[in-house]
C-alpha cells in the first residue's frame, strides 16, 4: 500500500475573477445642472399690461454642473444654505423633475425616466411635505402603501411591527394623523417611506421643527436602521447635531456648486483658520488686556474664551501661562455649525 499522500488539488480560478473590480457607486452624478426661467414682473399697471405681450425672464441656476458618487451603505450629509440647490438635487435624483443638462444614475437607473422598477427601490422623505392622509389614521396610509408597492401581507405586517416598535409609535397608528404631534407625524412618515424596504433613502430636513427629544429619537432610529440594513442615505439638514450624529462624510453645496466633498472631520480643518482657547484664571478677576492675545469671545469670571489663529496657538499659550496664574486651560476647534455658517456666508469662493 502506497503510504505517500497526494497533494490536495487546487481548484481552478477563472482568470477574470482575479481582476480587481472597484465597487460600483449606488448614486453617481456627473455635471448635473438645473436651470429655471423665472418671470420678471415690474411694478405698476402699465408693466402688467406690457407683460401680456412681452415677458422678460431671469435664469435661476439652481444646480450648476455638480458631480459626486455615493457607495452602497454610505450615509452622506448634503449641506448648504437655503437656495443652495440641495432640495433641487434630491428632486432630480428622485425623478420629480428633469435636469437641464448632465447625467445621474441611482441603482443603475436614470431617475427621471421614472420606471416602476426604480420607484420600488428608493424612497424620498421631505420634512416639509406630508405623504400621509391628514384626516385618516396612519394605518390606512400604510395599507395604501402596501397596495401600491405590492408588499406581501405577512412581510408588510412584520415590517410594520418592527418599525412601529423601533420608533415607539405602535399605540398611535390608529389615531388620525392631524391629531399627532409634529415629531410623531415625522416618525409615521419614516415608517411609510421604509415599508417597501428601499435600498436608497433621500432625506430632506427630516427633523425640521422637531423638539430635542423627537430629534434624538429620529437620529437614534436612523443610525440603528441604516447600520442594520446597510441602506444608502443622502441627508440634508440645517441641524448640525443631525449631521454629527449620523454622517462621516459631507458634501457642501453653495450657490449651486460643490464646495467640499470629503470627511466631515476635515471641514473644520479646511475652512476654519482659528481655534478657541478656554482659560480659567486662579483669581476671580479677569486681566483687562487679553485682546492682545486674540479675540475675546466670552467672559464669565473666572473663565474666558479666546479665538486665536491656528498657527499662533503655541506662542499665545506660552505667553498666557508665563504671565498669568491660570488654573485650567484647553484648546478646542470651533463648533462645526459656526464654521458651516461662515462658509455659507462666503459668496463666490471655492
Amino acid at each position: 500500500m502506497n503510504s505517500e499522500r497526494s497533494a490536495p488539488s487546487v481548484p481552478s480560478v477563472p482568470f477574470f475573477s482575479l481582476l480587481y473590480f472597484p465597487p460600483m457607486a449606488i448614486i453617481e452624478v456627473k455635471n448635473l445642472a438645473k436651470h429655471y426661467q423665472v418671470y420678471r414682473k415690474n411694478a405698476g399697471w402699465l408693466a402688467s399690461v406690457t407683460g401680456l405681450f412681452h415677458r422678460e425672464y431671469n435664469v435661476v441656476r439652481a444646480v450648476k454642473e455638480v458631480s459626486f458618487q455615493i457607495e452602497r451603505g454610505e450615509m452622506v450629509a448634503f449641506l448648504g444654505p437655503n437656495g443652495a440647490g440641495k432640495t433641487t438635487t434630491l428632486k432630480l435624483l428622485s425623478g420629480l423633475i428633469y435636469p437641464t443638462s448632465g447625467t445621474a444614475t441611482v441603482l443603475g437607473f436614470v431617475p427621471w425616466q421614472r420606471t416602476n422598477a426604480y420607484r420600488k427601490r428608493f424612497s424620498l422623505v421631505m420634512g416639509q411635505k406630508n405623504q400621509l392622509w391628514w384626516d385618516l389614521p396612519a394605518q390606512e396610509s400604510f395599507i395604501l402603501h402596501r397596495e401600491i408597492y405590492a408588499i406581501e401581507a405577512q412581510a408588510f405586517q412584520r415590517r410594520l411591527d418592527e418599525l412601529t416598535d423601533l420608533l415607539d409609535v405602535r399605540q398611535l397608528v390608529n389615531q388620525p394623523v392631524r391629531e399627532l404631534s409634529l415629531g410623531e407625524r415625522m416618525r409615521m412618515e419614516l415608517i411609510a417611506s421604509l415599508l417597501h424596504s428601499p435600498e436608497v433613502l433621500l432625506l430632506d430636513e427630516p427633523t425640521i421643527g422637531l423638539d430635542v427629544v423627537s430629534q434624538r429619537k429620529v437620529q437614534g432610529f436612523l443610525r440603528h436602521y441604516q447600520a442594520e440594513q446597510q441602506m444608502t442615505v443622502l441627508l440634508t439638514s440645517h441641524y448640525m447635531k443631525d449631521v454629527e450624529a449620523l454622517c462621516r462624510r459631507a458634501i457642501i453645496i453653495n450657490e449651486g456648486e460643490i464646495k467640499h466633498d470629503g470627511p466631515l472631520a476635515e471641514i473644520v480643518d479646511r475652512f476654519s483658520s482659528v481655534k478657541q482657547i478656554h482659560l480659567q484664571f486662579a483669581d476671580l478677576e479677569i486681566p483687562p488686556d487679553l485682546e492682545r492675545y486674540g479675540k475675546v469671545l466670552e467672559q464669565l469670571p473666572p473663565r474666558v474664551k479666546l479665538e486665536v489663529p491656528r498657527q499662533e496657538i503655541p506662542k499665545v499659550l506660552a505667553a498666557l501661562l508665563d504671565r498669568y496664574n491660570i488654573e485650567d486651560v484647553g484648546v478646542q476647534e470651533r463648533p462645526l455649525e459656526d464654521v458651516i455658517a461662515e462658509l455659507f456666508a462666503k459668496k463666490g469662493e471655492g
